[in-house]
């Protein structure tokens, strides 16, 4: 499930928490003597059921940005326009500048969505997102779980991966060489039983130059939800605590929070800020490294 922090500090929120890190430790990624803030609480999964977009900004404290329908996955594209994963109308949709929702997205094939949950933007404009059941209250269209990328230009949708059982978290290195795609592991609800027992874990795999995805390079063994990466090309996921990998997927550090971290993003002046939500609240964070935006963006 996913997010979106501004570099101004601010917050759209709809998933996201954070408590304690080893800020003394000098590998730490968390920046010296930094301790973890409560930023807001009283949210409701911070807040999807309440069919509401939060947002934060320093200064203002928590305040509603708009109605939606069950957002969860938030980024901001290379325009920097708000880009929502909606469970409830089974879409992606576009804030545009002038407020106006555009939806960009709601059928693979004549079939709808299941209930995308999380996106991430390429250099190319291409949007790559995953759709899970998770807020499906009808019937299933489409035969699986899967990962799509759509050309917002065209209109086109293609499945890039079919193999996962449960696909969340989504996010590009750096460089947009490889992505990395979490699946939270079996379910009952997917209409194949061989993907009921399936692990969780994390999955990289290459990209080319033209925006191909290529082979599976490799697999950390643990679920997440919400993924983000920083100009070093860390690894940052959020699954019962947020989890600090290297970009080829060693375990640097946990951070520990006081209650179950759903989504993280990069915001603040300088873009090392970490902010987290959880279960009813948003934290933050400072860190060493800022994080990565995507090529291109002009923001």
């Amino acid at each position: 499930m996913k997010r979106l922090i501004t570099s101004s500090a601010l917050a759209i929120v709809f998933a996201l928490a954070l408590r304690g890190a080893h800020a003394g430790d000098p590998k730490s990624q968390v920046e010296p003597g930094a301790k973890v803030k409560k930023l807001a609480d009283g949210m409701k999964f911070t807040d999807i059921p309440n069919s509401k977009l939060m947002q934060w900004k320093e200064g203002d404290g928590l305040f509603t940005y708009r109605k939606s329908e069950q957002a969860n996955g938030n980024i901001l594209d290379l325009e920097g326009r708000l880009i929502s994963c909606q469970h409830a109308a089974r879409n992606l949709v576009r804030t545009e500048k002038d407020g106006s929702i555009k939806v960009l997205a709601d059928k693979f094939d004549g079939k709808r969505f299941n209930s995308p949950n999380d996106v991430a933007v390429r250099s190319d404009g291409t949007l790559w997102f995953t759709d899970p059941p998770w807020g499906l209250t009808g019937a299933a269209a489409i035969p699986g779980h899967w990962v799509f990328k759509l050309d917002p230009k065209t209109g086109k949708v293609e499945a890039v991966v079919k193999d996962l059982a449960m696909p969340n978290g989504i996010v590009f290195s750096p460089d947009e060489s490889r992505i990395y795609i979490a699946d939270t592991g079996g379910h009952k609800s997917h209409p194949d039983a061989a993907f009921h027992k399936m692990p969780a874990g994390i999955h990289c795999y290459e990209v080319s130059k033209e925006g191909t995805l290529g082979k599976k390079l490799f697999t950390i063994k643990q679920g997440a939800d919400g993924l983000k990466v920083d100009v070093k090309g860390n690894l940052y996921a959020a699954e019962g605590k947020v989890n600090i990998y290297d970009a080829d997927g060693k375990l640097l550090e946990k951070i520990t929070v006081p209650e179950g971290p759903a989504n993280i993003a990069f915001g603040g002046d300088d873009y090392k800020t970490l902010f987290i939500t959880a279960r009813t609240s948003l934290y933050s964070v400072r860190l060493v490294n800022a994080g990565a935006k995507p090529p291109g963006a002009k923001w």
